[in-house]
């Protein structure tokens, strides 16, 4: 992937700023995931620990991503007095560049991991769940793996082939998780149902971001502003696909738990107001 030869000071600060924030977004839910078990019966514990390991490894590829921005722009320019920092520009020194291709890995392994976690949360009979895997877990990894070579191509027809067959596993998806698992969750309580569709909607949000980053070149957005738009996008789009739809699996998990047994309810409402929670 070729990486912008210069940033000026905002454009600079916005990237690292987001990445910052994205990082700080993912270790702490990572703890909040893994503090919380106990608040959710055991058959449910599963999906927030799948949680807690999509947003650890997440955090590990932001810090990776971290790293490589910080390394491979230097700054030109002292910009002591507040009014130079204006002019001041950042210029590619690092001769691998910006590494993208760590949210590429971190995609490959924890979008399946997210899928995982939509399905274990609702704990269906082990053929069902089985089921929705086997078509789940492949699509989306196929879907991440067909999108690398079209973030990495220069050439707008190569990047345009390489999104359509990404697209075609991702359609996949969205059938499997709109249609079938619609099916499969009837049985759940009312609010459940009400949270699984909202779970959907904000898969289906939050991924509909990573496209419209990857076609930015072919909608004639280049340099350093598409640069820095593709880091805000992809970076927003992963604290709410991973972090707030950890939340919601957290959600899900507690509602279930209370359906499922009225003492551990009554145990946790009267909890509630000494913990905070």
């Amino acid at each position: 992937m070729d990486s912008v030869l210069q940033l000026d000071y905002s454009q600079f600060q916005t990237v690292y700023n987001v990445l910052s924030f994205a990082l700080a977004s993912m270790l702490a839910a990572t703890v909040f995931f893994l503090v919380v078990q106990g608040r959710v019966l055991p058959r449910y514990r599963q999906a927030l620990v799948v949680s807690a390991m999509v947003t650890l490894i997440a955090g590990y590829h932001y810090f990776r991503i971290f790293n490589s921005f910080t390394e491979a722009y230097a700054a030109q320019g002292d910009g002591t007095p507040a009014t130079a920092m204006n002019a001041m520009t950042y210029v590619l020194v690092n001769g691998d560049g910006f590494n993208e291709g760590y949210r590429y890995v971190d995609w490959l392994l924890t979008v399946p991991l997210l899928l995982f976690e939509a399905v274990a949360v609702l704990a269906l009979a082990p053929a069902v769940r089985k089921g929705l895997m086997l078509k789940l877990i492949p699509a989306s990894a196929l879907m991440i793996i067909l999108g690398y070579p079209g973030e990495l191509a220069t050439e707008t027809a190569s990047k345009a082939i390489w999104g359509a067959l990404s697209t075609i596993p991702f359609i996949f998806i969205l059938y499997v998780l709109f249609v079938e698992l619609s099916r499969a969750a009837k049985t759940q309580p009312e609010q459940v149902g009400k949270d699984l569709n909202g779970l959907r909607w904000l898969l289906l949000a939050t991924w509909g971001v990573y496209p419209i980053s990857y076609m930015f070149p072919m909608f004639g957005f280049e340099g350093a502003d598409a640069f820095v738009w593709r880091q805000v996008g992809y970076s927003i789009a992963d604290i709410l696909a991973k972090c707030l739809f950890g939340l919601l699996i957290y959600k899900i998990a507690r509602e279930k738990s209370f359906a499922d047994d009225a003492s551990f309810a009554e145990q946790e409402i009267k909890a509630a107001p000494s913990s905070g929670a």
